[in-house]
């Protein structure tokens, strides 16, 4: 619609769209089917679901391919879709202690309770470009042997932790933020409660979250403050709903989720220093960076000023469609402000050659301008 006004008008668009639908699904490669994508590019698909807020690996996948692999615009596509998708119940409040393991890192512990599984991970192998002419010849490495519940489900570190009296308790806060904020139906605006502050940094773009941890961590002097894991985990969780008429949980499906824990030391003039303080991240799918700069900053929040610009730049300005958006309106027609500004720098030369304070400009534009 922005461009009814422009040389070629609603033809433009219209073209346009069609060289985009034209180029993406007559392409001379195979058709990249769903399932194909979910399996083949699983991170993409889980960083989608993310941002939009919809856990459906089915559609983020069709989101990926219409978007031709722009993470963005897919998540755009998604949350798109589930503005129009019916809200048939609320799930219960979910447990992360119940999660089923796939990786769990405790890097604060040597031998934390429970094991270290390193998962599906590419943290310990070197950056090699591997340029394959097909698909692996080669046999799949054996499934290892099932683990014990213990071993699925171990203690976490910050347990540990609490019971030597290590760590501020925040559990009396919780009265005065009982329920989560729902960041779909109310935008959450500054001063907003912890919960406000958890949902936009899950429902964040990636690299926008990333960038404002390194920020918040980075000293005036380019050292970066100490920052420690105290867990990083990724597993299914179990979601459950109330049965309408037995009332009871009823489980209705499964997630995978990331989730992790960030130890500060403490050292201000108003805190504890005996103690430390843990900062919490959650968000769907395998995406560790976000849920570990969530965890950082879920500490900077809380430990933040009331002057502080951290809560508005947490709360305004790391939604992917937000800022996104307001990048990409740039290619729309803006030549009537333009003009205008164009009008006033010409207006106000014009003053000042009348007066003869200033030698005479050459003609940005030309004499059409005047």
């Amino acid at each position: 619609m922005g461009y009814s006004g422009v040389r070629g008008g609603m033809e433009a668009i219209l073209a346009a769209e069609n060289l985009v639908r034209t180029a993406r699904d007559h392409a001379p490669a195979e058709w990249a089917a769903t399932g194909q994508i979910i399996a083949r590019f699983r991170l993409a698909v889980d960083r989608i679901m993310g941002e939009a807020g919809l856990y459906d690996e089915a559609i983020a996948a069709d989101a990926f391919r219409q978007a031709e692999g722009d993470v963005l615009e897919a998540a755009h596509l998604v949350r798109a879709h589930r503005s129009r998708l019916p809200q048939l119940a609320v799930s219960e409040p979910v447990d992360p202690d119940e999660m089923l393991l796939l990786r769990r890192v405790v890097p604060a512990n040597r031998t934390p309770d429970g094991p270290q599984l390193l998962g599906r991970t590419t943290d310990y192998t070197g950056r090699l470009l591997d340029r394959p002419d097909g698909p692996p010849d080669a046999e799949p490495d054996p499934v290892p042997a099932a683990r014990t519940e213990p071993q699925r489900r171990p203690t976490r570190f910050y347990e540990l932790l609490r019971k030597l009296d290590l760590v501020v308790d925040h559990r009396g806060e919780q009265a005065e933020d009982p329920e989560p904020f729902d960041i779909t139906r109310a935008a959450a605006r500054p001063p907003a409660p912890r919960s406000a502050a958890l949902s936009s940094m899950a429902r964040a773009e990636t690299g926008a979250l990333v960038g404002l941890w390194y920020r918040s961590i980075l000293g005036p002097d380019g050292d970066i403050h100490e920052v420690t894991l105290g867990e990083v985990r990724h597993g299914r969780i179990t979601v459950e709903v109330r049965h309408p008429h037995t009332g009871n949980p009823v489980a209705v499906g499964e997630v995978r989720a990331s989730e992790a824990e960030a130890i500060e030391d403490l050292d201000g003039a108003d805190e504890d220093r005996t103690k430390f303080d843990v900062g919490y991240g959650l968000c769907f799918g395998h995406n560790e960076r976000k849920a570990i700069a969530m965890a950082n900053l879920d500490i900077a929040f809380r430990r933040s000023d009331v002057d502080s610009p951290l809560e508005q730049l947490l709360l305004l300005t790391i939604d992917g469609l937000d800022s996104g958006g307001f990048l990409e309106h740039l290619k729309l027609p803006h030549y009537v402000t333009f003009r205008s500004m164009v009008d006033r720098k010409l207006a106000g030369r014009e003053v000042r050659e009348s007066s003869g304070d200033n030698p005479r400009i050459p003609e940005p534009f030309g004499k059409e301008c005047r």
